[in-house]
């Protein structure tokens, strides 16, 4: 686990430009993913978990998000107990985001 387990909004805008972008969870409620949600982000059900947790590589690139990254703290940590390697989350969350990276995103 030598990766670090945050992200800058920063940091996770350009992994998600690059060739091999990672996989980006969102593990907020239903509810605010209908409010805002980041393009290409999949919101994790525990259908997704299920999925992942028997058949994603354990060594790919996954960024967590969620409202301030608290909740993805706590995921990306749970992640990485299950052997993920590469998980990390995103720091500030899609506040953050909004803020620093794309202001015409709805905030709550």
């Amino acid at each position: 686990m030598s990766e670090a387990l945050e992200v800058s909004v920063e940091e996770a805008a350009e992994l998600l430009r690059s060739e091999n972008p990672p996989r980006l969870l969102d593990v907020r409620e239903g509810l605010e993913w209908q409010i805002v949600h980041l393009d290409h982000a999949e919101l994790l059900t525990q259908e997704l978990l299920d999925e992942l947790l028997e058949n994603e590589a354990r060594d790919r690139p996954i960024v967590c998000y969620c409202h301030h990254g608290i909740r993805s703290l706590n995921a990306a940590h749970f992640l990485r107990e299950q052997g993920f390697t590469n998980v990390r989350s995103m720091r500030g969350g899609i506040d953050a985001w909004a803020c620093e990276i794309d202001p015409t995103m709805n905030r709550y």
